[in-house]
């Protein structure tokens, strides 16, 4: 490892504001308390010095524990040594809770086993480290669910639920995490672990009075029930959806029935009292089916006129939509179709989702709603029932749409949720930052809030965004600020004390769902008074005597106010000012010359700093489906996911890494196992594209460090192939000679458990020189111009053979161009841009004029087909290489997109094929072309919802990456076994050879087209 400043060796010691930290000591001593891992290396704290929020502090180091025992003494130890711990599981936090100078304990990697399920009882046991998408999945068989439904599901974690006191879009049914607590096990801060569960008043009293930890948190909670209820009563707002401060007004609520339940009271507590580390919970069942209705309005503040009446129809949901996210999302592929059925002028929307114990019940709730809410604002007034008492309101809704089968709803929803990722996706300065975007406001006052809360970003010349979860309440406000400069910073804080001031106004709260964190704690002060203030922190201090768990977030002492004797600097409030991921002092490396184009703003660096730590690369963790991240999926590891390394490449560019963008550590330890599948620039809900931020540091990597002889191999693959069809079959024979593997494997570095491509003695191009085309050009409908690869050309020619059979029943005229088998693929994935851009340019050279006159361009491999398709944009920029793009088709989408399908005469076939997608094609929104083909040919498909298969290119045949490439290969074999289909077929060279090495596999399995040519009429 490269010499290293004090602050990131892990061999120096570590000063932290509050004492010096004998780090290697530490980092012994931990590892032989526990027997989960100890990471002290930089990029391991880099790596969790950010979450989803706009934050950025460097922890002192990472522990993953694996058992409650682990947890219990990294804290005892701790504990003795006043170092700082923070609990930790997805790092999905908006409000920076889940970052602070600590030493970290990430819970979700070992501690996320579902211990029991009690269908009876309707509760289940589980360690806090489980996802809550896999936790509902395990509860699904039996109709029930963990009813809290936070956006982020399926990637945030239990024990995050609980500490955020979590719950999401139905919180109109099911109100928030702390009602489903039933018992909670607690590792406390001197490393006590106890259960929090049930108790009633007597024996909470009988506990309180002693001198051990335990019994000092039972003295306070005594203490706050017996002395602070009427002020608790007086100050907190009355609201299902408050996450602000403490769950104190639970408690006295809870304390008033002697129904006591000391597991609420850990609820939103931010890992601030103590560390869970299994939960019982409550348990719902699943609705019978919904229904849903889209109501469209002239206005923004109409709709939100409309939500208190709405309410009255019992939904179990309302969400809104205005104008600035539904014309963003008028502008995507996926949202077009349903926003311009949206009636002309529609500014804003109301989703409004019933559940139903039966469909016919369901559409007359939508029935009943249409009825009383839609119609002339200013003619039709109608009565409604609301807490027993006849009123009037006007109708505001000018339209709405129905959506009963669950595709329609589905669709709904996911415009819906379409807001965040589209927000988030700007690469400029200026982010929608969380910092005051999900306060809770009484439904009757949201039009005056909304208006009041839009006059103070016109104060500001700024904007945001309102939507989501209307009905309690909760909009999201994510106003546009730049904090790399001074005023952006001042503005942010500006707002958000004018905002607070509208929320104490309105008697709301400063967080109705993502929590405290470093964005809200300050405001805890204004929004409770100074009393609850002064009780927060001695709860705290109860629980958390040294202020060592996750210190300042909730509570703390503000910055005018002085420290008590004894009480350490990380008492002190955190501020909203600091730590911020991008602040004034921020620097992003200026010498930097990308290769390749960048067409959004800020270019480079706007993709660079474009991930905002959500997570979606980490979900689902331990189910399939989707095509990001296959490296994290099967490793678990955070620097394999798009986040791990795009916070790095970020703090590499901008210094917090110091030389380390380009330096060979940095491209093995972060870089390397990015297979380049691209399925980050569709599944990131930013759209963060990792594949080609590495293509570009390869790129300089190569610039600056030289290349291996390895790579520059597989980057000329297609001469090599060249050379190996020539001298076939001597070629393959020198391939199976005993101990040429280990040969290779020693000198070049190709992993001996593979085998080799053999070759064919006559190339696919050679047959296509010697045959005469079966459709003359004068009596064919179309021209096609078949570019084949690397693999088609000199190993699988019958593939080529295959399309050309296949076009020409699709009477289709067939030549292939000369000269072009390979596009530029292998150059650019192993970052040889300069190589690549000029492969690039001979063939658009040679394609365009053919494309100008008429002629189709078709292209064999998925991977090369999108080369041409997309990647070309970014290595060249004319008008040829535009012609030549837009005349390119993969084969199986040309088949579909041009009806040729239609041409062709099938015979009748019984076979069931199991599909699977190239990634590359799916990253494009491409792959279900070949599906489409394979049933018009009469057969029957199941088409897997996977992810990359693993062998990417090169990267399989590489030894040290054999082991991880099989890793992520073995979770699609066991989608191939699991499905009911006859033969697996794929239409990615690298896919058929990784599937080629699955247990049982008799052969590399085939293209879809030549399953198509298979089933021609004689």
């Amino acid at each position: 490892m490269a010499a290293e400043d004090p602050a990131n060796d892990p061999r120096a010691n570590y000063d932290y504001g509050d004492g010096v930290v004998d780090r290697p000591a530490l980092v012994e001593d931990l590892d032989r308390l526990i027997e989960g891992e100890v990471r002290f290396d930089r990029y391991s704290r880099q790596l969790y010095a950010t979450d989803a929020s706009a934050y950025e502090q460097t922890p002192i180091g990472v522990v993953f524990p694996r058992t409650a025992d682990d947890v219990a003494a990294v804290m005892a130890y701790c504990h003795q040594r006043s170092i700082p711990v923070l609990p930790r599981g997805g790092g999905t936090s908006l409000a920076g809770q889940a970052v602070n100078e600590a030493v970290v304990l990430d819970i979700s990697r070992e501690m996320d086993a579902v211990v029991e399920i009690d269908p009876e009882g309707r509760s289940a046991t589980a360690e806090v480290g489980v996802v809550l998408g896999d936790l509902n999945a395990e509860l699904a068989p039996y109709g029930l669910k963990f009813a809290p439904d936070p956006a982020w599901a399926d990637k945030s974690v239990l024990g995050g639920a609980i500490g955020n006191n979590s719950t999401g879009a139905h919180s109109l049914v099911y109100e928030k995490t702390d009602a489903y607590l039933e018992s909670l096990e607690v590792v406390l801060s001197d490393g006590t672990v106890t259960t929090f569960g049930e108790v009633s008043m007597t024996e909470l009293r009988a506990r309180a009075g002693g001198e051990d930890l335990e019994s000092r948190i039972y003295s306070e909670l005594v203490r706050i029930i017996d002395e602070e209820a009427d002020e608790i009563n007086d100050r907190y707002p009355d609201l299902t959806r408050n996450v602000s401060g403490y769950d104190l007004d639970v408690l006295v609520e809870q304390a008033e029935r002697d129904e006591l339940n000391l597991a609420a009271i850990m609820a939103g507590s931010e890992g601030t009292f103590g560390i869970v580390t299994e939960a019982t919970i409550g348990l719902e069942p699943v609705p019978a089916t919904k229904s849903m209705a889209l109501l469209t309005y002239d206005d923004l503040l109409d709709a939100m006129e409309d939500v208190a009446p709405i309410l009255a129809h019992g939904p179990s949901a309302i969400e809104v939509m205005d104008d600035v996210l539904l014309d963003l999302a008028r502008e995507t592929e996926e949202f077009a179709d349903v926003v311009g059925m949206l009636p002309e002028g529609t500014n804003s929307v109301l989703l409004v989702e019933f559940y139903a114990d039966s469909d016919a019940a369901g559409e007359q709730q939508v029935a009943n709603l249409l009825a009383d809410r839609v119609g002339d604002v200013e003619s039709k007034i109608t009565p409604m029932e609301s807490a027993g008492e006849t009123t009037a309101t006007a109708r505001r809704a000018v339209d709405a749409m129905e959506a009963h089968t669950a595709e329609e709803r589905a669709q709904f929803w996911k415009m819906r949720k379409s807001g965040l990722p589209i927000l988030l996706s700007r690469t400029t300065d200026e982010k929608h930052i969380a910092f005051i975007e999900d306060t809770a406001i009484p439904a009757e006052e949201l039009p005056a809030y909304v208006a009041d809360f839009q006059a103070i970003l016109d104060d500001h010349d700024t904007h945001a965004s309102f939507y989501a979860h209307a009905g309690p309440g909760v909009l999201h406000i994510r106003p546009l600020v730049n904090t790399k400069t001074i005023d952006g910073v001042d503005a942010m804080v500006d707002i958000a004390d004018a905002v607070t001031d509208l929320v104490v106004k309105y008697e709301g709260s400063v967080s109705g769902e993502h929590g405290d964190g470093r964005a809200r704690t300050v405001w805890n002060r204004k929004l409770y008074g100074q009393s609850l203030w002064e009780t927060f922190r001695e709860l705290k201090a109860a629980f958390d005597p040294n202020w060592l768990l996750n210190p300042g977030q909730v509570c703390g002492y503000a910055s005018d106010e002085p420290l008590p004797e004894g009480v350490p600097e990380r008492a002190r409030a955190v501020s909203m000012y600091d730590n911020l991921r991008f602040d004034p002092d921020y620097d992003f490396d200026e010498g930097f010359e990308p290769s390749l184009k960048w067409p959004n703003e800020n270019g480079f660096q706007g993709m660079a700093e474009l991930c905002h730590g959500c997570g979606g690369c980490r979900g689902p963790q331990h189910t399939t489906g989707g095509v990001m991240c296959p490296t994290y999926r099967a490793s678990q590891e955070e620097i394999t996911a798009t986040r791990g390394r795009a916070n790095l490449l970020r703090q590499a560019m901008s210094g917090d890494l110091p030389d380390e963008q380009f330096a060979v550590e940095f491209m093995h330890e972060v870089m390397d196992l990015c297979i380049g599948c691209k399925g980050c620039a569709r599944d990131c809900p930013s759209e963060v594209d990792m594949a080609k931020l590495k293509a570009e540091i390869a790129h300089q990597h190569h610039q600056r460090n030289g290349a291996s002889f390895r790579d520059r191999l597989f980057a000329n693959i297609d001469r090599l192939a060249r050379l190996g069809s020539t001298m076939a079959p001597v070629s393959n024979w020198l391939a199976t000679i005993p101990g040429s593997g280990w040969l290779l494997e020693k000198t070049v570095g190709i992993a001996r458990e593979r085998s080799l491509p053999q070759f064919q003695r006559e190339s696919f191009i050679e047959w296509m020189v010697s045959r005469r085309p079966a459709v003359r050009m004068e009596d064919a409908d179309r021209r096609v111009l078949l570019v084949p690869d690397t693999m088609s050309t000199y190993s699988r020619p019958d593939i080529g053979r295959a399309a050309v059979n296949v076009l020409e029943a699709a009477n289709c005229h067939v030549t292939h161009p000369d000269g072009i088998t390979d596009v530029g693929r292998p150059a650019l994935s192993k970052g040889f841009l300069d190589e690549a851009r000029t492969t690039a340019r001979a063939v658009v050279d040679a394609l365009a004029p053919r494309a100008q006159d008429g002629w189709d361009i078709v292209v064999l491999e998925p991977s090369d087909a999108v080369m041409i398709q997309s990647d070309y944009a970014d290595l060249l920029t004319d008008g040829a290489v535009d012609t030549v793009r837009a005349s390119t088709y993969g084969l199986c989408e040309y088949l579909d997109r041009t009806e040729r399908l239609d041409a062709i005469e099938f015979e009748p076939r019984a076979e069931h094929l199991t599909y699977h997608g190239h990634c590359h094609q799916k990253a494009t929104k491409k792959d279900d072309h070949a599906a489409v083909v394979l049933e018009a040919a009469g057969y029957t498909v199941d088409r897997l919802d996977s992810g990359c298969c693993g062998m990417a290119g090169s990267f399989g045949y590489e030894a040290e990456h054999y082991s991880m490439s099989q890793a992520i290969g073995r979770i699609l074999f066991d989608q191939v076994e699991a499905s009911p289909g006859d033969a697996v077929v794929a239409p990615g060279a690298s896919c058929r050879a990784q599937l080629s090495s699955r247990r049982r596999a008799a052969e590399e399995p085939p293209h879809p087209i030549e399953k198509v040519a298979e089933a021609l009429a004689p």
